[in-house]
């Protein structure tokens, strides 16, 4: 199932949230061709002396690469033949970048008014902040969601990237809304995502009950209010629950743990009793879990039907048995590089999952087959 084929994308991509988008694009079967400067490409390329790394990798399957300088007139006449039979550009860019190529908005709207050009910048295309550089870790800290995860304490920022993936599904997001558009005007769209913005309508709920509920919001409060924990078991291995807002969880876990009597515990006896006295609630319960291994709290939670989970190591994750049943992670075989393992796009389509076939592509490796498909096109019209 291509929901997307015969739509082609231009990625003039680096990095993490224009790749992301091109690669969620291919996934639905667009044709996205990631043009690349010939000295080097993506940064995320190098690794080890080559430029096929894996964090390339992650972000760059079913894509063909095209090598050009576009500081070049040749180059950039080449882009310029490409964008007119294109259906989207893609490029992140900071905002002045695209303008001194001469290949704005202005121009590539006049070079196919059908074209979507989809810009992603850190902080908008103008404002105070308009031409400063930003990745993840900007993101997170001027959204907010850093405050919600570090301790003032010991400030230590950890863990994989949020806001860079976030503002790649939004750009995707809007890209599709542009494309649907398109069919009822014949006219194609300027769409502008930012980390900033990205990142701050990520969370809601939090600028909600800030802003509307009053409330001061720390990175205690959602866990506190979800009922959220997380404890390290007596062989060393983590195990994480959320008990949310039904008694029954809360019964459900008395049970497993054969602590009964806390119900009766005027700190925890309701729900609103354990949001407010949640570090005590936190530190009794981190003794008891210490007492027994995680397969057993497993078997103890499941049978009490507590909501919960192991928490695994990445290993464990490809490893998991129901993982594994749902076929989350494939293999693709890429002719010089060889077999490569890829996660699946999560969004299935009556009943499967919907993915680009392509291995991630070597620096240029179609440069020569899409150049000829240009002139060919040329030719012809």
């Amino acid at each position: 199932m291509r929901l997307l084929e015969g739509i082609r994308v231009i990625e003039l991509g680096a990095l993490i949230t224009a790749p992301l988008c091109g690669m969620m694009l291919a996934d639905l079967g667009a044709e996205v061709v990631k043009v690349e400067n010939p000295k080097g490409g993506d940064p995320f390329r190098p690794f080890r002396g080559r430029l096929y790394s894996p964090r390339f990798a992650a972000y760059n399957r079913g894509k063909r690469s095209l090598a050009l300088d576009l500081t070049t007139e040749g180059g950039r006449s080449s882009l310029l033949a490409l964008a007119a039979r294109s259906d989207v550009l893609i490029e992140n860019f900071r905002p002045d970048v695209m303008q001194r190529l001469n290949l704005d908005w202005d121009v590539l709207h006049a070079t196919n008014p059908r074209l979507i050009y989809c810009s992603i910048t850190g902080f908008g295309g103008d404002g105070p902040l308009a031409k400063r550089p930003a990745f993840d870790a900007v993101g997170l800290a001027m959204s907010g969601i850093a405050s919600l995860f570090l301790d003032p304490d010991n400030p230590e920022l950890m863990g994989p990237t949020i806001t860079d993936n976030v503002t790649g599904m939004y750009a995707c997001y809007g890209i599709l809304g542009a494309l649907y558009e398109r069919e009822r005007s014949g006219v194609g769209r300027r769409v502008e995502v930012n980390m900033l913005e990205s990142s701050i309508a990520f969370m809601p709920d939090p600028f909600a009950n800030a802003i509307m509920g009053g409330q001061a919001i720390d990175r205690l409060s959602r866990v506190a209010s979800s009922q959220s924990y997380a404890f390290t078991c007596s062989d060393r291995k983590m195990i994480a629950l959320q008990l949310s807002t039904q008694e029954k969880f809360w019964r459900g876990l008395l049970a497993a743990i054969e602590r009964p009597q806390l119900a009766d515990d005027p700190r925890f006896a309701t729900r609103d009793a354990r949001v407010a006295n949640y570090v005590e609630l936190r530190s009794l319960l981190r003794d008891v879990f210490a007492e027994r291994s995680r397969p057993e709290w497993s078997e103890r939670l499941e049978r009490h039907d507590v909501p919960f989970a192991p928490v695994h190591t990445l290993p464990e994750v490809v490893n998991d048995e129901h993982v594994m049943h749902l076929g989350t992670f494939f293999r693709l075989h890429h002719p010089s590089e060889g077999e490569l393992t890829a996660i699946h796009n999560p969004v299935r389509i009556d009943g499967k999952h919907v993915d680009g076939d392509l291995p991630p592509p070597l620096l240029g490796e179609h440069t020569e087959q899409i150049l000829r498909e240009l002139s060919e096109a040329r030719a012809q019209s």
